[in-house]
C-alpha cells in the first residue's frame, strides 16, 4: 500500500488499464475482430531504453490501432533455468545486490511513463507478491511455460483482474496450460498479503479471460494449422473459450530470434485463411537486434540491445507490424 501511494495512478492512467482489459476481454470472447499484439522488449534493464521504445510504439501503435490492440512487453520477472539475472524487480542494479524496493519503485515508475504515452502493459508475473505492487498498472498479464504447473500461480491468476495467457509447457505439452486455465476460471482460496503487508487467507472469484500461448517446446514448433486446430479442439472439449496466442519467439522461432517475422506471417496466413480463434501474438523486440552479455562494466552495454533473450530490432518490428497490419484486412 505505502508503495502504491508512493508512486500513485493517475485517473487518466487507472481509466486506460480498465479501458484496455475491457477491450481485451471483447477479443477473447471473439466479439473484436482486432488482433491483440504484443510486443515488447525480452526484458526491460535499461528504463530509458524502454521509454524511448515505447515512445516509438505510441505513434505506431495510433497508426494501426483500427486493426490491432496493440500493448507493450514491460518484463521485470525472469524465470531462470539454473542462474541468470533474475530482472529489473529482483535485481535493478545489475550487481547481484537483490534490490528489491529499488526494482519494485523503479518498474512502478517505468510502468507510469509507459501509461502515459498511452501504451497498455503486459508482463509475466512469477512472484506471487509481485501483482500486490504492480497489478494495478498491467493490462494482460502472461504465466510462464516454467511456471504454468505450479498451483500457486494458478491460484494467483485466478484473483488478477487482468486477462492472463498460459503458455504451454517447455516440453510443448498443451493439457498443462488447458488444466491451469480450468483452474484459474475457478474460484480459488490461498494463503496470501493484504494491501498492508498482512497474511491472510486470500478468496478468489475466478478469471474468466483465460488464453492459451502457443510458443513451441523442446519437441519444436507448434503453430502449423493443424497444431492450431487441435489446441482449440482441446479447449472446446473442456468447454473453454478457443482463444490463442501464438508466441512467435521462443521455442516457435527455433530460438532464432531474426525467424519470428517468419513465424507471424504463417500465422497471418492462417488467419487470412478463416482462422477464427488465433486472437494473439507475441513478439520479442527491442531497439536493436540481437542479444549481448551481462558484464560487471554497465557502461560497456550497448543501448537498446537486450541482456536477455535476443530480440528483432525497431526497424523490423515496424515493417513486420505494418505488414501485419495490410493482412488483417480479411477480419475487416
Amino acid at each position: 500500500m505505502e508503495m502504491r501511494q508512493l508512486v500513485a495512478r493517475t485517473d487518466t492512467q487507472t481509466e486506460l488499464v480498465a479501458r484496455v482489459r475491457r477491450e481485451i476481454h471483447e477479443i477473447i470472447h471473439g466479439r473484436d475482430p482486432r488482433l491483440l499484439v504484443v510486443v515488447g522488449p525480452c526484458s526491460i534493464h535499461d528504463v530509458d531504453a524502454g521509454v524511448d521504445y515505447a515512445k516509438r510504439l505510441a505513434a505506431l501503435s495510433n497508426e494501426l490501432s483500427d486493426r490491432m490492440l496493440i500493448l507493450m512487453r514491460v518484463y521485470f520477472e525472469k524465470p531462470r533455468t539454473t542462474t541468470g539475472w533474475k530482472g529489473l524487480i529482483m535485481d535493478p542494479h545489475l550487481n547481484e545486490t537483490c534490490d528489491i524496493p529499488a526494482g519494485l519503485k523503479c518498474a512502478r515508475e517505468f510502468l507510469g511513463r509507459v501509461l502515459d504515452l498511452g501504451i497498455p502493459t503486459a508482463t509475466e508475473l512469477l512472484d506471487p507478491i509481485t501483482p500486490q505492487y504492480i497489478a494495478d498498472s498491467l493490462c494482460w498479464a502472461a504465466i510462464g511455460a516454467r511456471t504454468v504447473e505450479s498451483q500457486t500461480h494458478r491460484q494467483m491468476a485466478s484473483g488478477l483482474s487482468m486477462p492472463v495467457g498460459f503458455k504451454n509447457g517447455t516440453s510443448g505439452d498443451l493439457q498443462v496450460a488447458v488444466n491451469a486455465i480450468l483452474a484459474a476460471r475457478q474460484p480459488q482460496t490461498f494463503l496470501g498479503i493484504t494491501p498492508e503487508g498482512r497474511a491472510s487467507a486470500v478468496t478468489t472469484t475466478g478469471n474468466p479471460d483465460c488464453q492459451l500461448v502457443l510458443r513451441g517446446g523442446s519437441n519444436g514448433t507448434n503453430y502449423s494449422a493443424a497444431q492450431v486446430g487441435e489446441a482449440v479442439t482441446l479447449l472446446q472439449k473442456q468447454k473453454l473459450p478457443p482463444s490463442l496466442m501464438i508466441d512467435c519467439s521462443h521455442a516457435n522461432s527455433s530460438k532464432d530470434p531474426a525467424r519470428q517475422p517468419e513465424v507471424l506471417d504463417a500465422v497471418l496466413a492462417q488467419v487470412t485463411a478463416g482462422a477464427r480463434h488465433i486472437h494473439a501474438v507475441m513478439i520479442e523486440s527491442n531497439l536493436f537486434a540481437g542479444a549481448q552479455a551481462l558484464t560487471s562494466d554497465h557502461k560497456a552495454l550497448k543501448y537498446g540491445v537486450s541482456i536477455t533473450d535476443g530480440c528483432i530490432g525497431w526497424d523490423t518490428t515496424e515493417t513486420t507490424l505494418r505488414r501485419a497490419h495490410s493482412s488483417l484486412k480479411v477480419r475487416f
